[in-house]
């Protein structure tokens, strides 16, 4: 198939495909000096969800600024991007935390490592993103 723009639904079906891929974070530092990360995620319909460590560069540049960018790609031949760009809701609920982290961590690690994931991530500290995307850009099979 030629290179193309992907529609809604194929950049969304991306986005949660297995295996999945991860995510490069886009923050801005508080010296106005661009941060990226990795990340894993989860899809929620519409909206895409990770956690990451209050304290960490990525977790204290969200609380100043909650614009975000975030990065998917195959990197294998035909390869295929999805950029996500929006603003996010950090979310500090201990339930909501481990229920996703356990998603996050079985859909990375295995259905069967997801409660240790879950267990881990879900501790004072660490914080639950939700990325309201406000623009996709998503193109497939880019060197066909």
């Amino acid at each position: 198939m030629p290179a193309h723009k992907m529609t809604e639904d194929e950049a969304w079906s991306f986005l949660g495909s297995v295996p999945p891929h991860t995510g490069k974070l886009a923050t801005v530092r508080a010296d106005g000096s661009p941060h990226v990360a990795p990340v894993w995620f989860a899809v929620d319909g519409r909206e895409i969800l990770f956690n990451t460590g209050a304290q960490t560069v990525k977790g204290k540049a969200l609380r100043r600024d909650r614009r975000v960018a975030l990065c998917v790609d195959d990197e294998r031949p035909p390869f295929s991007f999805v950029i996500v760009e929006g603003t996010v809701e950090l979310v500090e609920d201990v339930g909501e935390l481990r229920r996703w982290a356990g998603i996050i961590g079985g859909r990375y690690m295995g259905e069967d490592r997801a409660d240790v994931y879950g267990e881990r991530n879900a501790v004072p500290g660490e914080l639950l993103v939700r990325l309201h995307p406000t623009r996709i850009t998503a193109e497939a099979d880019l060197a066909d």
